[in-house]
């Protein structure tokens, strides 16, 4: 082998050795900074969602972007302020009552009587707890140990929602900055693209997000009234705790029905089926009904697809990442319908063969000269 051939491989090499670590290296500051990737991601998706309707504010009600941004997320706001207000006062008055409670749930689950202590007596829990009295008393005393990683915890989640209030408002604020800034660096036929891979996938965020809080509320909506209906105490929290579920998509009305499930069978057996059959019923509805009809006008995903997404998201990024694994799976297949390489059709082609003679009349010229044929030739 020439010294031309070994420098060739050593140079091919070192490519691909110095390929591999830049990798190495940007998944590791990919890991890093994970958190404030996510933070990111989740403001664009409501920067998309939100900007059409800044759009239209500034084109009918005001003409400056400023003011337009700053109109639609004080009125978005007040209308997550309103909905928290009717969250949160129930669900204060719920556990006002609870606490009221607390004293006699307490004596009759140790006296065995009530709902609590019925369930402890026909799952033997009671006499799990009489043998294991002192190691439950030390497990409560760890309880009110990591004060400082909850207020920590509440900390991080204040400071995470501000930022993602803020970056969300900066990019409204800044998109027709920076999508005409981007338009003038690529070509027309760039430009037309890019233009249709942002009004779809402002369309399928917009499309995921309202259809599914529709969904949400439909769910906890129908548990409340069937929370109420059977007499189980504290329907409006668990109503809450269903709908929220209900959020993640595919897997989150499950998780609900074993919460609300759970709490109708330690009113009553009775209760406890009744619940059972209407969540087995309302999986259905919302799986072949609602949902279908949901993801069809938004991102028009298969369900398989879906299920994956969910599964990869929420592995990586946990909730936020199972929230935002259909929008992102959407927008993943417009980008491959926009940049995957079409299939050419192709005519085919006649086996080759002698061409048939072609007639020409005495003294003139044939068609394929130019001279239209014979009449009746």
């Amino acid at each position: 082998m020439s010294n031309a051939d070994d420098r060739s491989t050593a140079r091919r090499a070192l490519i691909v050795i110095g390929l591999v670590l830049v990798t190495l290296v940007g998944l590791a500051l990919v890991w890093a900074t994970r958190r404030v990737l996510v933070w990111g991601l989740v403001a664009a998706f409501f920067a998309v969602a939100l900007k059409p309707l800044v759009d239209r504010v500034e084109r009918r009600l005001v003409r400056h972007r400023a003011l337009a941004t700053l109109l639609v997320f004080l009125a978005t706001f007040v209308l997550l302020a309103a909905l928290g207000a009717m969250i949160v006062l129930p669900l204060v008055d719920e556990l006002g009552r609870f606490a009221d409670r607390a004293p006699e749930l307490i004596r009759e689950a140790r006296a065995g009587r009530g709902p609590v202590g019925e369930a402890l007596n026909r799952f033997h829990l009671r006499r799990y707890a009489d043998t294991h009295a002192d190691q439950l008393q030390r497990y409560g005393a760890r309880i009110g140990q990591p004060a400082v990683g909850v207020l920590r915890g509440v900390l991080q989640t204040v400071a995470a929602v501000v930022t993602v209030v803020v970056l969300a408002y900066l990019m409204v604020l800044e998109a027709p900055k920076i999508i005409a800034g981007t338009l003038k660096l690529v070509g027309d036929g760039p430009a037309e693209r890019l233009r249709r891979i942002g009004r779809d996938s402002s369309r399928i965020i917009t499309g995921y997000l309202s259809g599914n809080l529709v969904i949400s509320v439909i769910c906890g909506g129908l548990t409340f009234g069937v929370l109420f209906l059977v007499g189980v105490p504290f329907a409006a929290v668990i109503a809450l705790v269903v709908a929220l579920a209900d959020l993640i998509p595919l897997v989150g009305a499950t998780l609900g029905a074993i919460v609300a499930a759970g709490a109708a069978f330690l009113h009553s057996p009775t209760a406890g089926v009744v619940v059972l059959v209407f969540f087995v019923v309302y999986q259905q509805v919302e799986n072949h009904l609602l949902q279908p009809v949901i993801m069809a006008r938004a991102v028009r995903l298969n369900p398989l697809t879906v299920l994956v997404s969910v599964l990869l998201a929420a592995e990586l990024a946990g909730l936020v990442g199972a929230l935002l694994a259909i929008p992102v799976a959407g927008i993943a297949q417009v980008l491959l319908r926009e940049f995957a390489p079409a299939g050419r059709q192709t005519l085919p082609v006649p086996a080759a063969g002698p061409e048939p003679p072609v007639r020409r009349p005495a003294g003139g010229r044939g068609p394929a000269e130019g001279n239209p044929p014979p009449a009746g030739g």
